[in-house]
């Protein structure tokens, strides 16, 4: 394989701008350049849940759990290019779907919630709960770009694959944070609505 990043310090984007994949420059704060910083941060906070559930790999039940979250740090990475060049595509449904199922199998393990709960419990659940809030904030970098970009959404299907894809992940990580406390016998933290 050749190399594909040989020049990491180029100070091409000293004057605010950076470069797209597909030759153009555009402002830092350009929208799909934030909607790709976002959903970096996101891979990255992911990154840093899979090492925290590395180190309590001797629980036999978070073992599948960090499993079933490596393809979805690659998909992130997919969407990732997709913003870094217009008008490319990458993300498979199948993709989507591996969500969906994940989720399914996990939540029908989990106890029924009656409350609110709040992100906590475990270390490992509260950085869960931390990566899917700021996947709720790669989300909406994204639906704001598609919203500037796209003047018909319906006829780019494709591209609101990753849109899709972000809203479903929220969730999944939800019931990730359940399913670590679950896991490591610690309960959720339950909402006290003050009265």
């Amino acid at each position: 394989m050749p190399d594909r990043l040989t020049i990491i310090t180029t100070r091409s984007g000293d004057q605010g701008t950076t470069g797209l994949a597909d030759g153009s420059r555009v402002s830092k704060t350009h929208l799909r350049v934030v909607a790709l910083g976002e959903v970096d941060e996101l891979n990255s906070q992911l990154g840093l849940l899979m090492a925290e559930l590395n180190e309590l790999d001797h629980h036999q039940r978070i073992k599948p759990i960090a499993k079933l979250l490596r393809p979805i740090q690659h998909a992130l990475f997919d969407i990732g290019s997709e913003l870094a060049i217009p008008g490319y595509s990458q993300l498979q449904s199948a993709q989507l779907a591996h969500l969906d199922e994940e989720g399914e199998k996990l939540n029908a393990q989990l106890p029924s919630l009656k409350e609110f709960i709040l992100p906590g419990g475990s270390r490992a659940a509260a950085q869960a709960h931390v990566v899917r809030s700021v996947c709720r904030r790669a989300e909406r970098a994204v639906v704001a770009m598609h919203e500037a970009e796209l003047k018909d959404l319906a006829a780019n299907s494709d591209q609101l694959l990753s849109q899709r894809y972000l809203n479903r992940l929220s969730d999944l990580m939800f019931i990730v944070a359940r399913t670590i406390n679950q896991a490591l016998e610690v309960p959720d933290l339950l909402w006290n609505k003050a009265n």
